[in-house]
């Protein structure tokens, strides 16, 4: 984790993700999305399944955070992804595999 950004302006995202601790699961799971009707409900439907995460018990809803609040992969992963984009990779954290769901980013 990285200090909070001191910055006057610092960007902000509002995200969810499915946080695994193996690659096949994470590969498995973005199939299944990028496989379904409705990408968005399966996200959530898949994060409350499977997700290691406490978040997932809110369906992988991380809510806002402020930039500097998360590991620096993830962050970095959110901010080159495009709002309501399904996702296609996965990005590694000492935490494990997340599938990240951006729902809004301020720049």
């Amino acid at each position: 984790m990285r200090r909070h950004d001191k910055r006057n302006n610092p960007r902000k995202a509002h995200v969810r993700h499915i946080l695994v601790p193996d690659k096949p699961s994470a590969r498995r799971i973005i199939e299944e999305i990028s496989e379904a009707k409705n990408p968005l409900k399966t996200f959530k439907k898949l994060a409350k399944k499977y997700s290691t995460c406490p978040s997932g018990a809110k369906k992988g809803d991380l809510g806002e955070f402020t930039e500097g609040q998360m590991a620096i992969d993830f962050e970095q992963a959110v901010w080159q992804t495009d709002i309501g984009q399904t996702p296609s990779k996965f990005v590694k954290t000492q935490f494990g595999y997340h599938i990240i769901w951006v729902h809004a980013k301020t720049e």
